[in-house]
C-alpha cells in the first residue's frame, strides 16, 4: 500500500506505564516513513505534581488542577495550528480535555486513542471515548459493546507489543557486565507495581532467591527482604537489563484484588512482549487473548499458584528449555508483535474508517521516486536531487516526502546546518515570499 506520508502529532501522557509505550508508537511511526512530532507533556510533570504540595483546600487544589489541564489542553491545540497534522494519536492519560477534542473535531483533525489500560480498573475511558474518530483499545467484548453504546463506532484491538531494536537479547559481557549481572540477577525476578495480589502470591517464595524490582511496594512487611531500591520507578534501559539477568521472570498480571491471585482477566500486559522480545524466559499466567498472540511453546503458562510453583521447579532443572522457548518467543515478536507492526494496524484501520491516507514503509535509500509536479524538488537537477536523496536518507524520509515535512524536519534538527539544509530553507522562504507556499 502506497502513498504520501503522514504527518503525525502523538500526545503523551504527563506520566505512568504509557508514556514509554507513546515513546516506542513515535519511533515504529518515524520508521514507517511518517513525520512525526512529539507533544512532550511530561515536560509539564513538575508542575502539575508542584499544585499537590501547596497547603490550600482539597476543592481549590481539584479546581487549580483541572485549570492547569485545560492550559496544557490548549498548549497541544496550539501545536496542532503550528504542525497541521494530518493525525493527533493520544496515548491513554493524554491531557486532551472534551472541550480540546471536540475543537479538534470542529477543524476536521482526525484523533486516536490508544487506550492501554483495563476498561475495568480506570473507567475515565467513559468521558471521552465518543470524542475520539477512532479508539483502539487491549480488550475485546464486553468492551466493544459498551463503546458502542456511547456512540463510538471505530473501536479497534490493538494488542500491546514490543520495540525490538530496544528490548533484545544483551550482549555478555559487553552490555551486561559481571557487575550488572551481580546487581540485577537471581534465579526468579519480578518488575512490575505492588497490586495487593502480588503482595500475597509472592510471600511464597520468601526462600528462593527472588528479587522484586518496582514502585508502590510497602517498605515494610514480609517482602521487604526482597524489594530492590523499594518505591523506586525502574527505566525502561535498566527493565531490560532485569529481565536479561534472571533466568526466569515471573508475569503475575494485576489485580486491585487480593484474591483470587490468578485472575485469569483478559488482555495482556506490556512485560509479556517486552520480555519475549528481550529472549528472556517468563512464567506468565494463562490470560483470555494470550493464546491469540502466543503459543505454549513460545510461553511458559500457569494457571494458578500451584501450577506455578511446579513450574519453577521444572524450569529451574531444565535451562535449555528456558532457552529453547524464550528464542522461540522472540521469532515471534519479531513476526507479530513489533510496535511497527501495531502502528500499521492503526494507520490501516483509520485509512478503512475515515479515509485517513494509506501507510506505507521505508524506501530504500538513493532511490529516487517520482514527484509532485507542483513539489520544489521536483525542479532540482539530478545532481542536486541525488545530493537530496542522500539526505533524505539521513533524515530517514522516504524520497517522495512531501517539501513542507522536510522543511520540517530539517527544523527540528539540532547542530549545524549543512550547505544543502541551508539552501532548502532559503528555498523555502523563497516560496512562501513569491510563490504562495504556505
Amino acid at each position: 500500500m502506497t502513498s504520501t506520508p503522514l504527518r503525525i502529532l502523538t500526545v503523551l501522557p504527563l506520566y505512568g506505564g504509557s508514556l514509554p509505550i507513546g515513546r516506542y508508537c513515535v519511533r515504529a511511526l518515524r520508521a514507517l516513513g511518517h513525520t512525526v512530532e512529539c507533544f512532550e507533556a511530561p515536560e509539564f510533570h513538575g508542575a502539575f505534581r508542584a499544585l499537590k504540595e501547596q497547603r490550600i483546600a482539597a476543592d481549590r487544589l481539584v479546581a487549580l488542577e483541572n485549570g492547569f489541564l485545560q492550559l496544557v489542553a490548549q498548549t497541544v491545540l496550539a501545536k496542532v495550528e503550528h504542525f497541521e497534522p494530518d493525525l493527533v494519536l493520544a496515548l491513554a492519560q493524554a491531557p486532551l480535555s472534551r472541550q480540546a477534542l471536540q475543537r479538534l473535531r470542529r477543524d476536521k483533525v482526525p484523533t486516536a486513542m490508544w487506550f492501554v489500560e483495563d476498561y475495568q480498573v480506570f473507567p475515565y475511558w467513559k468521558a471521552f471515548a465518543r470524542l475520539y474518530d477512532a479508539f483502539a483499545v487491549i480488550q475485546k467484548e464486553p468492551f466493544f459493546g459498551l463503546l458502542e453504546e456511547l456512540d463510538q463506532r471505530n473501536a479497534l484491538y490493538l494488542p500491546l507489543a514490543a520495540d525490538p531494536d530496544f528490548h533484545r537479547p544483551l550482549d555478555i559481557p559487553r552490555e551486561l557486565s559481571a557487575v550488572d549481572q551481580r546487581r540485577y540477577g537471581s534465579d526468579l525476578s519480578f518488575l512490575g507495581a505492588g497490586y495487593p495480589n502480588r503482595l500475597v502470591a509472592f510471600r511464597q517464595f520468601l526462600s528462593l532467591d527472588f528479587k522484586i524490582w518496582g514502585n508502590d511496594w510497602p517498605t515494610h512487611g514480609p517482602l521487604t527482604p526482597l524489594l530492590q531500591r523499594p518505591g523506586e520507578r525502574i527505566t525502561p534501559e535498566e527493565a531490560v537489563k532485569i529481565f536479561n539477568a534472571a533466568k526466569i521472570n515471573l508475569n503475575l498480571h494485576s489485580s486491585v484484588k487480593a484474591e483470587p491471585l490468578v485472575t485469569g482477566g483478559d488482555f495482556v500486559n506490556p512485560r509479556t512482549f517486552e520480555l519475549a522480545s528481550c529472549q528472556a524466559f517468563q512464567l506468565v499466567d494463562r490470560r483470555g487473548l494470550l493464546a491469540e498472540l502466543f503459543t505454549d511453546r513460545e510461553l511458559a503458562v500457569f494457571e494458578d499458584m500451584e501450577g506455578l510453583r511446579d513450574a519453577i521447579r521444572h524450569y529451574m532443572a531444565h535451562p535449555e528449555e528456558r532457552l529453547a522457548m524464550s528464542r522461540l518467543a522472540r521469532e515471534r515478536v519479531l513476526r507479530e508483535h513489533t510496535y511497527q507492526h501495531r502502528m500499521t494496524t492503526l494507520l490501516e484501520f483509520l485509512q478503512q474508517r475515515l479515509g485517513l491516507g494509506a501507510i506505507r514503509t521505508k524506501g530504500e535509500p538513493g532511490v529516487s521516486a517520482p514527484l509532485p509536479d507542483d513539489s520544489p524538488l521536483a525542479v532540482l537537477s539530478p545532481d542536486l536531487r541525488a545530493q537530496v536523496d542522500a539526505l533524505l536518507h539521513d533524515l530517514d524520509l522516504r524520497p517522495t516526502v512531501r517539501f513542507e515535512d522536510l522543511i520540517w524536519t530539517i527544523r527540528q534538527r539540532q547542530g549545524t546546518l549543512s550547505e544543502l539544509e541551508t539552501a532548502l530553507l532559503f528555498l523555502d522562504e523563497w516560496r512562501k515570499q513569491y510563490g504562495g507556499g504556505r
